[in-house]
């Protein structure tokens, strides 16, 4: 409820009749403003989290601010590449014993395209409300680099280019097995 405030020459009278004196009215004049958190721009969720009931809520939103969290994930980024790596080369040496070198050159390039959109799409992530607010466009590039490199010169295959690109994949859906 909003308290009134009437001045008479050097007191102050309150909605409840209540005399103020002229040195409570410095007081009166300048009050501090009520700071909202919310519109500052150095807010920390992690500071306005409030104790819970059981205290299981603010281990787990203390849990994805943590730097194990950040480093979980530089782990998670470099298990991935490495076993996309480790199923590239496994997939260019059937292909050149059985297949021929056009088409292990080609997995091979869509494959190194395929991890550099992956780690560009991981750095977008990693970027996610630290210093922006949305996730890069900018890997979206690559599979169109891919597409044109490949259409332009008669040494790559579109197919095995493409599908290069895609053996990441792979290694993404054996990471999740891995982890269950």
């Amino acid at each position: 409820m909003a308290q009134r405030l009437y001045i008479t020459s050097l007191r102050v009278i309150d909605s409840a009749g209540l005399i103020i004196g002229p040195e409570s009215l410095l007081a009166i004049q300048n009050p501090k403003p009520n700071k909202d958190p919310l519109n500052e721009e150095n807010f920390d969720l992690r500071n306005s989290v409030s104790d819970s009931k059981n205290g299981v809520e603010i281990k787990e939103f203390k849990k994805l601010f943590s730097s194990e969290t950040t480093d979980e994930y530089a782990l998670l980024q470099l298990r991935t590449i490495r076993l996309t790596i480790f199923i590239t080369i496994f997939l260019v040496l059937i292909l050149v014993f059985f297949a021929s070198l056009k088409f292990a050159l080609s997995l091979l390039i869509g494959s190194f395209s395929g991890i550099l959109y992956l780690r560009l799409l991981a750095r977008g992530i990693g970027k996610l409300g630290k210093s922006s607010n949305s996730v890069s466009k900018t890997q979206l590039v690559v599979p169109i680099l891919l597409f044109f490199i490949s259409t332009r010169f008669s040494q790559i295959d579109l197919l095995t280019a493409l599908l290069g690109f895609l053996v990441f994949k792979p290694a993404l859906i054996i990471q999740f097995l891995l982890r269950k």
